[in-house]
Parts: structure tokens; C-alpha cells; sequence
């Protein structure tokens, strides 16, 4: 049995794992664009930006280990668009499954209301199933729109969903 995650804000000292986590999904998947995985530093660096604009960046603690990772980051980096954010979720691929996702979405939705922040978008890269559009829409976010063709990873083309939820207003 699963023991009980915790849902907490991130600290250094967890930034390995969740680099681990992620260099999976970079290597391996098209879910993330990202070409090279993010060194633990780049991560140090974007848990202070996030951070030092009062953004949520949580792990999931499954009894000291991180089981998966989420944060809200800035949607675009034009100044107007400073109230809303765009939502991040990876899982350790041994925990999918198991309500995680939701526990970290629905405490970064909280999370950001308690920044102050309008709206959440999620960008979704097309990758043969719909699990995060799923969990998504469980926490209300609607389809905004679908780009299509606007990457290209591991030799083929990927679309991206797009999705969005009210946080306030």
C-alpha cells in the first residue's frame, strides 16, 4: 500500500530528484519539449524565480521520497500577463497512477489563488493519451484550443492542447 503523500513547497535539497524525474520525461517522451534535461543548478534557479515571485513550486513526499513535482510559472513573460500562470506536472513514472497528479494540481491550483494569480493554462503536448486532459478537466479547466504541429521531437510532429481555469474574477 501507498503510504499517504505529503503535498509541500520544494527546497534544495529535493531539486536532484526532481531533475531525475524530469530527465526522464525529456529523454524519453514528447510530453515535454525540453531537448536536454535541466541540470540540478537550472532547477536551483527556477525554484528562486518562482519563489521570489510568490509562485508555487510543490514535490509530492512519499515518506522522504519525491514521488513527483509541480509549479506554477509565468504564462508569458509580457508584463500583462503577470496574473496568469501555467501549470507544470511530472510524476516519478513508479507513481503514476496513483491520484498523485491531482493531490499536486489541486494544491498549485490553491496555492495560486493564494498568490493572487486569475488564470491557469495548461499546454499539453499530444502523447497518445488523454490522462492529463483528464485530470484537467477534473479540476476545471476547459479547452482554450489546440496548436497543431508546433513540435518536433524524437522524429515527429507534436501537437499541444490547450487548456485554462478561472482562479479568481
Amino acid at each position: 500500500m501507498l503510504p499517504q503523500a505529503v503535498i509541500r513547497p520544494a527546497v534544495p535539497a529535493d531539486l536532484k530528484a526532481v531533475a531525475e524525474i524530469n530527465a526522464h520525461y525529456v529523454t524519453n517522451t514528447v510530453i515535454t519539449f525540453e531537448e536536454t534535461p535541466p541540470t540540478v543548478e537550472d532547477w536551483q534557479h527556477k525554484l528562486a524565480d518562482l519563489t521570489g515571485r510568490g509562485l508555487p513550486f510543490l514535490v509530492a513526499d512519499l515518506s522522504g521520497e519525491v514521488a513527483g513535482y509541480a509549479y506554477a510559472g509565468p504564462w508569458r513573460p509580457k508584463p500583462a500577463y503577470r496574473n496568469t500562470v501555467e501549470d507544470t506536472i511530472y510524476l516519478s513514472p513508479a507513481y503514476t497512477g496513483r491520484g498523485l497528479g491531482g493531490a499536486l494540481l489541486g494544491e498549485l491550483v490553491t496555492r495560486s489563488i493564494a498568490a493572487g494569480m486569475r488564470r491557469m493554462i495548461a499546454v499539453i503536448a499530444g502523447a497518445g493519451d488523454d490522462r492529463s486532459i483528464e485530470l484537467h478537466r477534473r479540476f476545471g479547466f476547459t479547452e482554450a484550443g489546440r496548436l497543431t504541429e508546433v513540435g518536433y521531437k524524437h522524429g515527429r510532429w507534436i501537437d499541444t492542447t490547450l487548456m485554462q481555469r478561472a482562479l479568481a474574477g
